[in-house]
Order: structure tokens, then C-alpha cells, then sequence
């Protein structure tokens, strides 16, 4: 057992090389400092905006609809013009980033129910979030404006009836059903909660895979280009426990990167959704379908990111030692990239259970697919399923060490070779 810890210690030094802690310490400040980038741009659009405003009409509706725009914390910048091109042509020069335009005899025309029509101009001199996010909150005031006049003139005329059941005769109440849980809610509000809180997951998973494949699979090759796996397979120690030492090593040194870039990347989706609050009836509907993660799940979400990053790194052991050298072994890491790819992207797209009795066979047959699947079945109490996978992804393990371990026990490992096109030769 002291043999073993001290060959495992060995591996983890070789593994943690200032490279490595450089290159985790620069993704959490280069995801922090994006992410403190986004919430200043959040808070640019949160916070006071310039539009400039041509007024033809000077109504008192064209009044309300400026009351409207300062109380949506627009600053308003009234253009004293007397034509539509020479207020483009003003607030082009005044770096604007709106213009609206109210029409001469805009108020006579409501009245009369032959409305004109506004006309917004939006100026695009890049294409960040906050160009397109003003111009939907002016298009948003201009609907609850169309609401405020369509309620007065239906009070006016049908006066006994409110004027919300004239326009929405038919009403819908939406409930969601988890299990035995039903709240009244938004599916929409629901999934978008859902996805802020495990959308990090899968894609900080997918790069811990293919990252901690990768860095095996080159360290195995490169021993086996500078002669030093002769050496560590002549210590009076099993192969075996050559193997296991190198994969666990492996396997926690992804698992703590997996960790940072976790942090790291709540740093980058806080600066989008940080300064979004959750509604209150959002959260309701959350509590009452309790959608949360537990300290369980936590630990059984930890445990199925582990087992996947070893059931990764014994297949690139494999490939690595069938590398020739470290040129060939980064052609040889494409076959497990792919298998991670594939329950990648179909997790993120579509529902498992929806597919072709095949294809659903095939996506389950890949240990990878379990920790994509693993944080929404986890939010939805689905203990069972992630327990399953992550039995399915020792099997595996198990059996990828066995290979793994045949192959370190016979000398032909100092000589196996795979090349594209050619046999397998020894």
C-alpha cells in the first residue's frame, strides 16, 4: 500500500505542473473578468438610457407616451426639427441610440381608429446585448400604451364589462406536475430557472473530459517516446497498480480542475444572469415543486462527474499507449472526443426518452451520457436514474481497467503502435 501511495503521488506531482495551475488560475480570472464585463453592460441597460424623440404631434397622448419612456428610465432627448431625415440626421451626430418618431395628427388618427404609425429608428454601431434590449423595451411601452387606450375606449363603450374579459374571453390557468408536486406557473419560467441553475454543468464537463484525456493521453505517449514507461514498469510494484495509480491521479486532478472551472464559470453566467432576480411567483412555484438541489444530490452529482472523468482517462490510457509518439497522440484522442460529443449535444437538444429505441440504446450505451443527464434528473428527484448510471459507469470502468491492466502486464505495450490506415502492429 505505501508503494501504491507513493507511485500515486509521483503521478499527481508529474500531473500538476505550473502549466496546469497557470492555465486554471487564468480561466477564473478570465472568466471573472468577463464576468464582471457583463454586469456592467447588464447594469448600463438597468440603468438610465438616451433616446432621442422627434414630436410632430404635441398631443396629449404623444404626452403620455414620452411619461411612459421617462418612467421606463429613458432619458429623453427632444429634437427641435421639423422633418423625419433631419432628426436621423441629429441624432446620428449626437451618438444616439434610438430615435422615435410621433407623426403629425398622431392623436386625431386613435380617436378616429385610423392610428399612425410610430417609427423607431434604431442606430446600430455594434451588435451587443444592450442595442437590441433598448429597442424591445420601447416596443414593450408602446404595447402597454395600446393596452392603456384599447381599456378606455372599451370603458367608454361597454361599460359594465371590464375590458380584460372583452380582449381575453377565454382564460387558461397552467399548472406544472413534477411527480406528486403541482404548482400553478409558467413552464417557460420554470425551464429558464432550471437552466441558469445546471447549464454550466454539461459544458464545464465536456471540457474536464476532453482536457483530462488529453493530458493522460499525451503523458502516456510521451513516455513512450522518451523511453522513461521501461523504467516505471521495471519497479518492483504490480502493473496494476501502475494503472490505477495513473487513472485516480488523473481522475482527481480533473475532478479539482472540473471544481475551478465550475467557480470560474458561475463568475461568467452571474455577469449575465446575476443582477436578474427571480420573480416571486417564480420562486413560489420552485419551492412548491422543490426544485433544488440537496446536499445528496451535490454528492451524487460529484460522484457521476468522477466516474465519467476515470471512464474517459482509461479510455485514453488505451489509446495512449497504442500512440507512437505525442504527434499521433493527439490524432488518436478524436474517437473519445466523439463519444463525448455525442450525449453532449443530444442532451442539450433534445429529451433521451423521445428518441428511436436505437439511437436510445446507443446514447445510454456511452457512460458520458449520465452526467449530462445527471443535474436535471437530480432537480427532479430522480435519485434512481443517476444511481443507475453511475453503477453502469463503474461497470465500465471496471472493465476499461482490466483491459487496461492486460495490457500493461504483457511487454508489448513498449512496442504497440496504432497508425490511421495501417494494422495495429507490435
Amino acid at each position: 500500500m505505501k508503494k501504491f501511495l507513493n507511485l500515486l503521488r509521483k503521478e499527481i506531482k508529474e500531473l500538476i505542473t505550473i502549466q496546469l495551475i497557470a492555465s486554471l488560475i487564468f480561466t477564473v480570472i478570465l472568466f471573472y473578468f468577463i464576468g464582471n464585463i457583463a454586469r456592467s453592460e447588464m447594469n448600463k441597460v438597468q440603468g438610465v438610457k438616451d433616446i432621442s424623440v422627434l414630436d410632430l404631434d404635441q398631443s396629449d397622448l404623444s404626452g403620455e407616451i414620452l411619461r411612459n419612456l421617462a418612467f421606463a428610465n429613458f432619458r429623453i432627448n427632444l429634437l427641435e426639427v421639423n422633418s423625419k431625415e433631419l432628426a436621423i440626421d441629429k441624432a446620428r451626430g449626437e451618438n444616439t441610440p434610438l430615435l422615435l418618431v410621433i407623426p403629425d395628427g398622431f392623436a386625431s388618427s386613435v380617436s378616429r381608429f385610423q392610428p399612425k404609425e410610430i417609427e423607431t429608428y434604431v442606430f446600430v454601431r455594434s451588435f451587443s446585448v444592450g442595442s437590441s434590449i433598448n429597442s424591445e423595451l420601447v416596443n414593450q411601452i408602446i404595447v402597454s400604451i395600446n393596452n392603456y387606450l384599447s381599456d378606455n375606449i372599451l370603458k367608454s363603450r361597454v361599460p359594465d364589462i371590464s375590458p380584460n374579459t372583452l380582449k381575453n374571453p377565454i382564460k387558461n390557468k397552467s399548472f406544472i406536475v413534477v411527480k406528486d408536486r403541482i404548482a400553478e406557473g409558467s413552464i417557460s419560467d420554470v425551464n429558464n430557472f432550471v437552466t441558469s441553475q445546471t447549464i454550466f454543468i454539461p459544458i464545464i464537463l465536456m471540457m474536464v473530459l476532453v482536457y483530462s484525456s488529453q493530458m493522460v493521453l499525451s503523458a502516456i505517449a510521451m513516455e513512450k517516446q522518451d523511453k522513461t514507461l521501461e523504467t516505471l514498469l521495471t519497479v518492483p510494484i504490480s502493473r496494476n497498480h501502475i494503472v490505477i495509480a495513473k487513472m485516480l491521479a488523473s481522475g482527481l486532478v480533473g475532478l479539482v480542475s472540473a471544481g475551478i472551472y465550475m467557480v470560474g464559470f458561475r463568475f461568467y453566467m452571474g455577469g449575465f444572469m446575476g443582477n436578474i432576480p427571480t420573480s416571486g411567483q417564480v420562486s413560489e412555484v420552485i419551492e412548491k415543486l422543490n426544485l433544488r438541489f440537496t446536499p445528496n444530490a451535490y454528492v451524487l452529482l460529484g460522484i457521476s462527474l468522477f466516474l465519467a472523468i476515470l471512464c474517459a482517462l482509461a479510455l485514453a490510457t488505451i489509446l495512449g499507449v497504442l500512440a507512437e509518439d505525442l504527434k499521433s497522440a493527439q490524432s488518436a484522442s478524436f474517437p473519445l472526443v466523439f463519444l463525448v460529443l455525442i450525449p453532449y449535444f443530444l442532451t442539450m437538444i433534445s429529451d433521451i426518452n423521445t428518441l428511436s429505441l436505437p439511437l436510445k440504446i446507443i446514447v445510454l450505451a456511452i457512460p458520458f451520457t449520465y452526467p449530462f443527464l445527471a443535474s436535471q434528473n437530480l432537480m427532479l428527484g430522480n435519485y434512481l436514474v443517476v444511481i443507475y448510471g453511475i453503477l453502469y459507469m463503474l461497470v465500465v470502468f471496471i472493465v476499461l481497467v482490466f483491459i487496461v491492466g492486460r495490457i500493461f502486464s504483457a511487454d508489448k505495450i513498449l512496442t504497440m503502435k496504432l497508425r490511421f490506415g495501417k494494422r495495429l502492429r507490435y
